[in-house]
C-alpha cells in the first residue's frame, strides 16, 4: 500500500500547479538590525545571522531608545539615516541618476534613486522600536490634498523602512503610499533596485520568543508546514466590511484546493474558548481587539512554522503583552510568523490574507516576498514578525514526502492527508478513498489518518464504522485538543446509533480528562439529561448541582456603609 500511495504522489502532485523551486534564499540577501543599547537584542541577532549565515559586515548595531514607540525625529536621526549611510559606506546599496524620460509634458530628467543593492531584506531585531508616534508639528506640501484622516504621519517602523531605497525628497511622510508590488506574482521584482525593501522582524514579548521564530522556521524548512488550517469569518455577504470576509474566505480556498484539512467558520463571533483548535498550521480570522477564545488559553497547539493572523486595526499596537492585542499572545503560543497593525489602517491598509496564501503557499514566496506582496500600501502601519526569508514551501511535495518517509517522521501522516485530500478534490469517489485508507497499513498507526477516516465514513451515513474508527483514533496518542474532539464526535455519533450508556461512559472520561474544559456546562447538562433516561437517579442529583452551581448569579458583596463625618 505504500508503494500504491507514493504512486499517485508522482502522478498527482497534490493536485496543486507548484513551480519549479527556486534556489533558497540565504543570508546574504539579508542586513540584520540590533539595537545597542540592549544586549538582548544584540543576542537575538547573533543568533539569526549564525542559522543564516549572514555575513557578519551585514549585521549593524544602532543607537537606538529602548521603548516600542520612537518619535519621528529619533527615527529620522537615529535610525533612517545611520542606517542608509552604514549600508552606502559597506556599499550593500548604491544611488547614483537615472535618467526619466519625458511624459505628460514633463521634459527629460535625471532622478536619483537606488541603482545596486547586494541585499533584499531588512530583519529588525528584539528591541528595535516598533512604532512611529504621530508629529503633530510635520508640515509636508501635499499633506492637505489627502483625506482628513490620512493626514497622519505616524507609521510602522516597518514600513516606513520598506520604503529607505526611495530618496527621502519623493515621499510623502502623511498617509499611505500605494505599494506598486501589491499583488505582484514575480518576487524577482521586490528589489531595493525597485524601490522596496523586505523588512521583517525577529520580536515578541520575550527576547527568547523572538529568537525561536527563526529555530521553528527552519525546522518547517526541513520537515515541511504541517497541520490544519482555520479561518474564522464574520458571515458577512454585504456592506463595506465584506472585503474583510472575502479576503479570509479566498484563503480557505487556497489551503483547501493545495490539500490542508481546512475549518472554516461562518458565524459573526470569533472561536469560543471551547473550540478544539487541534494542530495548527495556519490561523486567519477577526474581528476581536485583545486576544480570546481558544487562543488566550494557557496551551495552543501551533506547529512548527505555523502562520497565524487576527485582523484587528491594533493588532500590533505592541509586542510586550501575552495577553493584549494579537500579535504578541499569537508569537508567545507558538506561532512562528505573523502580521499585525500598530496603528488604524483602514480595513483596505490591511495585508490581504487572499495574495499573501496565493504567493506563500502557491507561489513559494518567502514570507517576506509574500508578507509585501499582500500589502496595497507601504508608509503606513503593517509589522510583519517572523524570519523574511523563512519559505516552507520550496520543496516539491514529492521530494517532501520521500524525504519524510525515508526518514520515519511522524509528520508524513499529514502528507498522506494532504494526498487523500487532493484525490477528493481531482473527483476520486469517496468510497473508493474510503477502502484504501481503511486497507492502508499506516493509517491504523495515525491518529490524524483515523479520524480522517471517521469522518468519511460518517459523511457515507456508516455511524457505526465511524464510531470505531474514532475508537481507534483515541488509541493512537491524539494531541490534547485533537483528543476534546475525537470524544465529543464520539459521544454524538453513540447517541445517533442510540448507544446512550456508551455515550454517558465517553461524558463521564471526558470530564475526568479535561477537567479544565471552558464549557463543561454543556457537558453537565448532556450527562444530567443522560442519567435521567438512564435511571441514574443519584448521578442526575449531582448533575444538577453542578450545573446549578455553575448558572448561579455571582453573589454581590455587602455594600460598605457611607463614611460619617464627626459626632
Amino acid at each position: 500500500m505504500i508503494g500504491y500511495f507514493t504512486c499517485f504522489l508522482g502522478m498527482l502532485a497534490f493536485g496543486a500547479a507548484v513551480p519549479a523551486v527556486r534556489g533558497a534564499g540565504r543570508g546574504h540577501e539579508v542586513v540584520v538590525i540590533y539595537n545597542t543599547r540592549l544586549p538582548e537584542s544584540k543576542e537575538v541577532a547573533e543568533h539569526y545571522a549564525q542559522l543564516r549565515e549572514v555575513p557578519l559586515d551585514q549585521m549593524i548595531g544602532l543607537d537606538l531608545p529602548s521603548d516600542e514607540t520612537i518619535s519621528r525625529k529619533d527615527f529620522n536621526n537615529r535610525l533612517e539615516k545611520p542606517l542608509l549611510k552604514a549600508l552606502e559606506k559597506k556599499h550593500l546599496l548604491q544611488f547614483g541618476p537615472q535618467i526619466i524620460s519625458a511624459t505628460n509634458g514633463i521634459p527629460e530628467h535625471a532622478e536619483t534613486k537606488a541603482t545596486g543593492a547586494t541585499f533584499r531584506y531588512l530583519a529588525l531585531c528584539y528591541g528595535v522600536p516598533l512604532h512611529i508616534a504621530e508629529d503633530a508639528d510635520l508640515r509636508e506640501e501635499g499633506a492637505e490634498k489627502l483625506r482628513p484622516e490620512l493626514r497622519r504621519n505616524e507609521a510602522a517602523v516597518d514600513s516606513e523602512l520598506a520604503c529607505l531605497p526611495i530618496p527621502a525628497d519623493k515621499l510623502l511622510l502623511a498617509g499611505p503610499r500605494i505599494n506598486p508590488f501589491y499583488d505582484c506574482t514575480n518576487s524577482a521584482l521586490l528589489n531595493p533596485t525597485n524601490g522596496i525593501l523586505l523588512v521583517a522582524r525577529l520580536d515578541g514579548p520575550t527576547a527568547a520568543i523572538a529568537r525561536d521564530l527563526v529555530d521553528k522556521a527552519i525546522q518547517a524548512e526541513t520537515d515541511g508546514l504541517w497541520g490544519r488550517a482555520y479561518f474564522d469569518l464574520r458571515g458577512l455577504t454585504n456592506g463595506e466590511y465584506k472585503i474583510g470576509d472575502d479576503s479570509i474566505r479566498a484563503a480557505s480556498e487556497i489551503c483547501r484546493r493545495i490539500g490542508f484539512e481546512t475549518v472554516v467558520d461562518y458565524s459573526e463571533s470569533t472561536f469560543p474558548a471551547n473550540f478544539p483548535l487541534s494542530q495548527v498550521a495556519f490561523y486567519a480570522g477577526w474581528y476581536n481587539e485583545n486576544v480570546s477564545g481558544p487562543f488566550a488559553r494557557p496551551t495552543v497547539e501551533f506547529m512548527p512554522g505555523a502562520f497565524a493572523y487576527h485582523l484587528h486595526s491594533f493588532s500590533a499596537n505592541t509586542l510586550r503583552s501575552t495577553t493584549r492585542a494579537w500579535v504578541g499572545p499569537l508569537l508567545a503560543k507558538g506561532a512562528t510568523a505573523t502580521m499585525g497593525c500598530v496603528a488604524e489602517p483602514y480595513l483596505v491598509g490591511t495585508p490581504d490574507m487572499s495574495v499573501f496564501f496565493a504567493r506563500f503557499i502557491g507561489s513559494s514566496f518567502t514570507f517576506g516576498e509574500a508578507a509585501y506582496a499582500s500589502q496595497r500600501f507601504l508608509s503606513w502601519q503593517t509589522t510583519v514578525v517572523g524570519d523574511p526569508l523563512y519559505r516552507p514551501f520550496a520543496k516539491e511535495p514529492q521530494t517532501q514526502h520521500l524525504e519524510l518517509e525515508q526518514r520515519h517522521s511522524k509528520l508524513i501522516e499529514w502528507s498522506y492527508l494532504r494526498l487523500l485530500n487532493c484525490r477528493l478534490l481531482a473527483g476520486t469517489p469517496r468510497p473508493e478513498i474510503i477502502t484504501n485508507l481503511a486497507n492502508f497499513p499506516f493509517t491504523h498507526q495515525s491518529s490524524v489518518l483515523m479520524e480522517k477516516l471517521a469522518d468519511m465514513y460518517s459523511l457515507e451515513g456508516n455511524t457505526s464504522a465511524s464510531v470505531s474508527a474514532l475508537h481507534g483514533a483515541l488509541k493512537l496518542d491524539p494531541t490534547p485538543q485533537q483528543q476534546v474532539r475525537i470524544m465529543l464526535m464520539l459521544a454524538d455519533r453513540l447517541l445517533a446509533l442510540q448507544r446512550d450508556g456508551d455515550a454517558y461512559q465517553v461524558y463521564r472520561q471526558f470530564l475526568d480528562k479535561f477537567q479544565d474544559y471552558p464549557d463543561e456546562l454543556h457537558i453537565f447538562r448532556r450527562l444530567l439529561e443522560l442519567a435521567r433516561k438512564l435511571g441514574k437517579k443519584e448521578d442526575a442529583e449531582n448533575y444538577e448541582h453542578q450545573i446549578n452551581r455553575l448558572t448561579a448569579p455571582p453573589v454581590e458583596p455587602p455594600k460598605t456603609p457611607p463614611l460619617r463625618h464627626g459626632l
